[in-house]
């Protein structure tokens, strides 16, 4: 992170958080429904894909604390120490809730934040004024920082002393119409009303085509395509307990699609169940990664839903403590090192 960059920890957080996602834990309040309504009330809803954090009960999950017991600890670079003792905000102790809107196109991508948490506005406006200032029509100061040296800014301000807006292209703070709310994503936003953290994707081929290609994942030409006629797919974890239930719904509007996709992921289930049994994969794969994964499978619940004007796929499973494990011990030792553990 250069030195101009520092003050966009909070937007840069976002994404070091996107990386934790089905990590972070949720601890209800009385007023958390309308506060996430109004949170997203704030950003546009003309992109493709929202996120939605609850970081509120950061310290109280176990599922969350064994998680970043087992992620890598890299050392914090002197910019960002710097930023820390300029400004007093830390990300992993100061945030409360996000929520991002990311409009993802071929050449480019922008991204919109509203951050929730405990801010020393004074201190961050004071680092932010070094870089220069934009005003908008009602008076509001909008903080522009370059980026790493180059003619790109992000843009800054705070909405209340508790909240704070983000965003890597101005025109948010100055067309108040690319924030209207739309009816299909509040629809969307209702239906995960009751989950901490969840990702909505509409018609994002760039999600599809990452889920369809990525290494050690699903690279079936049937499923990318299937995918790909899906309008929107959301994604939605909640800790419970040591276990982490995760949600994933796809949706379309022709029924054979859905259908179609329920039939493949059911036989995928199977067929990695099969695998996962398999003499030889047993002697090399660790066998907590085995079983982490054996317990996703055998928690697997596949439904095919109808909504009238829509159809979806919903699938539900549990990522438990014996998966994050074996992920990481694989991850850390390789192929060799897991079948050295397994004898």
């Amino acid at each position: 992170m250069s030195n101009k960059q520092k003050l966009v920890a909070a937007g840069a957080c976002v994404l070091i958080v996107l990386g934790l996602l089905l990590g972070y834990s949720y601890r209800s309040s009385r007023d958390s429904g309308a506060g996430r309504a109004e949170l997203f009330s704030l950003v546009p809803t003309n992109g493709n894909v929202a996120v939605f954090l609850d970081l509120s009960a950061l310290h109280t999950s176990p599922f969350l604390g064994q998680l970043l017991g087992l992620a890598p600890q890299p050392a914090p670079d002197s910019d960002y120490l710097q930023f820390l003792q300029a400004t007093g905000f830390n990300y992993e102790r100061d945030l409360d809730r996000v929520a991002i809107s990311i409009d993802r196109q071929p050449q480019s991508q922008t991204v919109f934040a509203i951050a929730e948490g405990r801010f020393d506005r004074t201190k961050i406006e004071n680092y932010g004024a070094q870089f220069g200032a934009l005003k908008t029509a009602d008076g509001r100061t909008i903080y522009a920082v370059p980026m790493d040296h180059s003619a790109r800014k992000v843009y800054f301000t705070f909405l209340r002393d508790d909240r704070v807006a983000w965003a890597n292209d101005s025109t948010y703070f100055f067309q108040p119409a690319a924030r209207a709310s739309s009816a299909d994503w509040r629809e969307h936003f209702s239906r995960v009303a009751g989950i901490p953290i969840f990702v909505i994707l509409r018609q994002d081929a760039g999600a599809v085509n990452a889920l369809a290609e990525a290494p050690g994942g699903l690279r079936s030409p049937q499923l990318a395509t299937l995918l790909s006629q899906l309008q929107w797919i959301s994604i939605g974890g909640k800790p419970e307990g040591n276990l982490l239930r995760v949600v994933a719904d796809g949706e379309a509007a022709n029924e054979n699609t859905v259908h179609q996709l329920k039939e493949l992921l059911g036989g995928l289930v199977a067929m990695a169940q099969m695998g996962l049994n398999d003499v030889k994969l047993r002697k090399q794969l660790d066998p907590d990664l085995r079983q982490g994964y054996l317990d996703l499978l055998n928690s697997a619940e596949i439904q095919q839903l109808d909504r009238g004007t829509s159809k979806s796929v919903r699938v539900v499973f549990d990522v438990t403590p014996k998966l994050l494990e074996g992920a990481t011990r694989n991850a850390r030792t390789g192929p060799a090192g897991a079948s050295a553990h397994a004898r």
